[in-house]
């Protein structure tokens, strides 16, 4: 019998088109899965008699209680060089390499700028409105020039934002709890002491942190308090970074002028869920890494690792943070 590789979570169904997989063809049948499976009993149905799974960023978890329980799975390539959903312990356990690949910072510093743009505009309210014969202009737009943008977070993806910023004639202002003056030099932006200040000064804000147990609900309902009633926030990086009942009802009450949010707690976001039909919200379905050239990347890698495991050869093995 030959291996059997699954690309689980192919939203779009293009995984198989966006790069030559037929290099692989001789001994390895592909099969790519558009559902997202709705828990591990569905999840290890549909991998079962699996030997390779390939997943994109953290869109499947995968604990020990599923990878004990795919016998066949030997190859676990994950978009990224960076999972904190796969139990690393677990894999090495049951004899499963784990292996990752680029990624580039590009998409999702656009896509911020995307949703930073679109709520300073109010583009979704006033195309909603000259599409449905509405009002002609609704909306009194928000300055980019002279404002403050502060980022929480002043790594790969917030340097690329604040450059945009400054670009934009914005002042920028950062932190974070290991922020060097010299990093912020590097970039050309302000340092402020504390979230909080950066929270009561700025006009716009946009969070760039990796989620871990010490910036988990790094804003609450405390920090959001903080923000001007004139302030945006945008949220490309993890859901578990802000409280999220704390940011619904900050935005029905109208405490903030709104946000830009690309990631949540749940996803796919549930149909019901009270993030879809929250005021002032802008909200995506996690598109902050969703473009051709990131797919491109990641699913030619993902095609090289599997080849260079055959080869008894793995590259770019990943283990614990």
């Amino acid at each position: 019998m030959g291996l059997r590789c699954a690309v689980v979570d192919d939203y779009q169904q293009v995984a198989t088109s966006v790069v030559d997989w037929s290099g692989l063809a001789d001994d390895v049948e592909v099969v790519s899965f558009g559902e997202h499976f709705a828990d591990e009993d569905a999840l290890v149905a549909a991998l079962d008699g699996f030997d390779i799974v390939v997943t994109l960023r953290e869109r499947v978890a995968f604990p020990g209680s599923v990878i004990g329980r795919l016998p066949r799975l030997r190859l676990l390539v994950a978009s990224g060089m960076r999972n904190s959903v796969i139990d690393y312990a677990a894999a090495e356990a049951h004899g499963v390499t784990v292996c990752g690949t680029a990624s580039s910072p590009t998409p999702p510093v656009e896509l911020t700028w995307a949703l930073l743009l679109g709520l300073a505009r109010g583009l979704v309210a006033e195309n909603a409105a000259l599409r449905a014969g509405g009002p002609w202009q609704s909306t009194l737009g928000a300055d980019l020039h002279g404002q403050r943008l502060g980022l929480l977070g002043l790594g790969k993806i917030g340097e690329r934002v604040a450059r945009v910023g400054l670009a934009f004639g914005m002042r920028v202002s950062a932190w974070s709890r290991h922020l060097t003056q010299e990093r912020a030099d590097e970039v050309g932006v302000e340092r402020v002491a504390s979230k909080e200040e950066l929270l009561r000064t700025s006009d716009f804000v946009s969070l760039h942190l990796v989620l871990s147990e010490r910036t988990r609900g790094l804003l609450g309902a405390a920090e959001l308090a903080l923000l001007k009633p004139t302030a945006y926030l945008v949220n490309t990086s993890r859901a578990g970074l802000v409280d999220q009942e704390a940011l619904l009802a900050a935005l029905r009450e109208g405490r903030i002028a709104g946000a830009g949010v690309d990631v949540f707690d749940s996803e796919p976001l549930p149909a019901d869920d009270p993030m879809r039909s929250a005021p002032r919200l802008l909200a995506t379905p996690h598109l902050g890494y969703v473009s051709r050239a990131n797919y491109e990347r990641y699913y030619g890698q993902a095609v090289e690792d599997i080849r260079a495991y055959l080869a008894g050869e793995p590259i770019r093995v990943l283990g614990p943070a």
